[in-house]
């Protein structure tokens, strides 16, 4: 079983490059606070917030995956060069379609040198 990181409020961290580390492997979900039941939601994960991460052929995100909870929604998979060799926030956006009353929704990523990293999880509330 893989290690799996997760995220540390960078403000809290004194390094510069602990900061670059920590920011550049977590990713963030960005998404709407509620959702309507049956309908599509869209949700996008960014690798990284302030740092971006490097995108070369033995060191970038090989995936990016999204969860409700500890149930696989979707997941996307990169090669080396998809954003050119050079260092980016590699992104993605999901659209789901939310069955219940809320999702917990939380996503993982996988760095090829740095291993499996966590977002913070984010909850939306479904209505009817």
């Amino acid at each position: 079983m893989p290690t799996i990181n997760r995220y540390v409020d960078i403000d809290t961290v004194e390094r510069e490059s602990k900061k670059d580390y920590i920011d550049r492997h977590s990713p963030f979900i960005h998404c709407a606070d509620t959702a309507k039941h049956g309908e599509i939601f869209s949700v996008t994960v960014k690798m990284g917030n302030e740092y971006t991460h490097p995108d070369d052929f033995d060191h970038y995100i090989a995936n990016i995956a999204l969860y409700n909870g500890e149930v696989l929604l979707a997941r996307a998979d990169f090669v080396a060069g998809t954003l050119g060799n050079e260092k980016s926030h590699t992104t993605v956006t999901f659209n789901i379609r939310p069955m219940g009353k809320k999702l917990n929704l939380v996503a993982h990523a996988y760095c090829t040198k740095h291993g499996v990293w966590e977002s913070t999880p984010v909850i939306v509330e479904v209505a009817e």
